[in-house]
């Protein structure tokens, strides 16, 4: 099992959503993608974090669909590093212990790497054959984007539409993802300790494009939205344009960064938990590069944090628009456990001046659940929504 790309045919409906087979490493042939409309199976949804591990399973009801399973589990630290599973023995087992713990018996499951990919849309000719194509884009274009040696990513790559270019030449856009193999490797192998076969192994932003199509299809096709997917240890950014993300960043910063700086000015010990965030919000008014002499010293404490991640998100912009697009971004949209921040919109809003709202990703798919919960729940949901959906 390696990495899947999962655009739906809605987002590009005369491009093909299925891939070939592509060659990776040392000859190995592996299926890159299964279609987000191919046979359906009975698995799981189950998203690994740093900090807990999520799993969703979703029940369609007609035309509706309804939340029957959601079930989470912390994952003590030292199991991850860098994003990548450090400790697969312990976490299969936190996988096995919740499964059994909610009574699911399932064996089959569709995983996410959060964030830590290289996303790239590029050009190539569009005389090409598929043969070519996928020798010029594995073998020659992928190591021109790639911040790692080529032989160390498994690389996936997908048609999204056709462009004529300032000469009047017409040319392909393709969809370059690439992620270190040791990480894809890591994910692979916790699976397969705790018993389950992977269906997909795609990227946390797929999966989180899946949950908010709907929303991105307001937008044309000459407006990027940017995501903000703040998660425990890092934010993955992407700027996506027609439901494809044209650019990803991931910056090291989360809702870890953000509690840490919150202990400290308060004195408190140090905690994986995030409960204390809970409680915290962004004070509303002008408080871009404002006084913080009248703050306490927590709010201050996490200002500078979420100061530092806007201007992250603003190097992001700037970075793919400098690229030659002819487009602008034109909306915020923040999800993750820290998207729901109190205020945390208006702050990127004030800082950004761009529009900024938090994904609700059980409202964007009209869930059916048991159970009410806070937006702050909701928000933390996207990734492993996308996920479970491909189970549905």
């Amino acid at each position: 099992m390696a990495l899947h790309l999962a655009l739906t045919s809605e987002a590009h409906p005369s491009m093909n959503t299925s891939f070939p087979s592509h060659s990776f490493g040392q000859g190995v042939v592996v299926n890159r993608l299964k279609s987000l409309f191919s046979k359906k199976s009975s698995g799981v949804g189950i998203e690994l974090t740093p900090e807990r591990i999520n799993i969703v399973r979703l029940k369609k009801q007609g035309q509706k669909l309804k939340l029957q399973t959601l079930a989470t589990a912390e994952v003590p630290e030292g199991v991850f590093e860098e994003g990548q599973i450090v400790d697969s023995p312990t976490m299969a087992e936190i996988i096995q212990e919740t499964l059994a713990e909610n009574k699911l018996k399932v064996s089959q499951a569709s995983t996410a790497v959060p964030g830590r990919a290289v996303t790239r849309v590029i050009l190539v000719p569009s005389e090409l054959d598929d043969d070519e194509l996928r020798e010029m884009v594995l073998n020659q274009e992928a190591s021109l984007y790639l911040p790692f040696p080529r032989d160390e990513a498994d690389v996936d790559y997908q048609k999204v539409g056709y462009v004529v270019d300032d000469d009047g030449i017409e040319k392909v856009r393709v969809l370059l993802v690439a992620v270190k193999r040791d990480i894809t490797d890591s994910y692979t192998e916790t699976f397969a300790q705790a018993g389950l076969s992977l269906n997909v192994l795609e990227t946390s932003s797929f999966a989180l494009i899946r949950t908010i199509r709907e929303q991105l299809r307001q937008f044309t096709s000459q407006e990027a939205v940017a995501i903000v997917d703040i998660q425990f240890e890092s934010t993955e950014i992407s700027i996506v344009v027609d439901g494809t993300p044209h650019f990803s960043r991931t910056v090291p910063l989360g809702t870890s960064q953000i509690q840490t700086a919150l202990s400290r000015a308060m004195n408190l010990p140090p905690s994986r938990n995030a409960d204390l965030l809970q409680g915290m919000s962004i004070p509303p008014g002008p408080i871009a590069g404002g006084p913080k002499s009248s703050m306490n010293p927590g709010t201050a404490a996490m200002l500078r944090v979420v100061g530092e991640l806007s201007d992250e998100l603003r190097r992001s912009i700037d970075f793919y628009l400098n690229q030659g697009e002819d487009m602008e971004v034109a909306q915020l949209l923040l999800a993750g456990p820290g998207g729901a921040i109190e205020n945390l919109d208006e702050f990127f809003a004030q800082r950004l001046g761009l529009p900024a709202s938090v994904v609700d990703p059980v409202d964007s798919l009209a869930i059916e659940t048991e159970e009410e919960m806070s937006i702050g729940q909701r928000a933390g949901l996207a990734t492993v929504l996308g996920l479970g959906l491909r189970e549905v």
